[in-house]
């Protein structure tokens, strides 16, 4: 997810009475809640490398360890660090030592959870497996869960301010309500990759390979529906209010591509088709004004740029 989802939801856990556990409760979790994207340093490499690094040792199960503990000993040496000049606020609660780790992991925790959520994939158990999963539950930036957790925040802080006993019940409810959102929305995505499996093989006579929801920006009901098999693919779309239509499939069935060219090769030489090809889950070959590009299937709406193709067009 992005990073503001990440830190609306580290201060959510905060305002729902978490932060007054130890002094700088609230920073820690906040931090924490965003410190697995460390690896966001890849995109200073360029080209398309970075996909090939992104959601993988930083989120995997060594740096969910280690990452806690090294902010916790951080936060400690800025606390004793403020101390020394003088500056440390008098309002700051003691530093609770293990409080704050414990909260440090509740808060990296956080990330990995929230960013499976999504059709991007990420590496859960890196360096142990290489293993991509994906959610495919929501769209990387969710308005809803910006609001339910925006709005909350803001009331809690609001009530906090004001000394009333209630402060950490929107808190709570936005809690609540954010885990019903994404239940929701998982069972509408399962729902719709299994109807529009059945309407493939209904139409083409045989059970596609892969079937994928993709989430929309606002549209939450609605998801743009993509599959594979047999060297081929097609899309769809499908919306929870389309009564007996909810799944439709596009006039856009073509060959994939991906036979005709010799990947070993193409990847040995190409560091950016390497790292491609690691991170696609839906590849295929799009020739366009005597360009071959690789894409992938999950990443095509406008405006997306170079950022998800690969020119790999031979040399002549």
């Amino acid at each position: 997810m992005d990073n503001l989802t990440h830190s609306l939801a580290g201060a959510v856990l905060g305002q729902i009475g978490l932060k007054k556990k130890t002094g700088l409760g609230m920073a820690t979790l906040v931090i924490a809640a965003n410190i697995p994207d460390i690896d966001a340093f890849a995109t200073l490499v360029g080209g398309h490398q970075q996909l090939g690094f992104r959601r993988g040792i930083t989120h995997g199960p060594i740096a969910m360890l280690l990452l806690p503990i090294l902010l916790t000993g951080i936060i400690i040496a800025f606390d004793n660090w403020q101390m020394r000049r003088g500056k440390r606020p008098e309002s700051r609660l003691p530093l609770h030592k293990g409080w704050l780790l414990g909260l440090a992991y509740i808060g990296t925790l956080s990330h990995p959870a929230l960013d499976f959520l999504n059709n991007y994939g990420i590496r859960l158990l890196e360096p142990f497996s290489s293993q991509w999963v994906y959610g495919d539950t929501l769209f990387i930036i969710d308005v809803w869960i910006w609001a339910t957790l925006g709005i909350a925040l803001w009331l809690s802080i609001r009530r906090e301010r004001r000394g009333a006993a209630n402060w950490r019940t929107p808190a709570f409810s936005a809690c609540a309500l954010v885990l019903v959102y994404i239940a929701a929305n998982g069972m509408i995505s399962n729902r719709a990759e299994k109807m529009t499996a059945e309407l493939v093989t209904e139409a083409r006579g045989e059970q596609p390979e892969l079937v994928v929801a993709n989430t929309l920006p606002i549209a939450f009901w609605a998801r743009d529906m993509r599959w594979r098999g047999q060297g081929e693919i097609g899309s769809g779309h499908f919306s929870l209010f389309g009564g007996d239509d909810r799944v439709s499939l596009n006039d856009d069935v073509r060959s994939d591509g991906m036979a005709a060219m010799d990947w070993e090769s193409i990847a040995a030489e190409d560091a950016d088709a390497r790292a491609f090809l690691f991170w696609a889950r839906m590849p295929y070959v799009e020739a366009v004004d005597g360009r071959i590009w690789l894409r992938d299937q999950r990443f095509t709406f406008d405006g997306i740029g170079d950022r998800f193709r690969v020119d790999v067009t031979p040399e002549v």
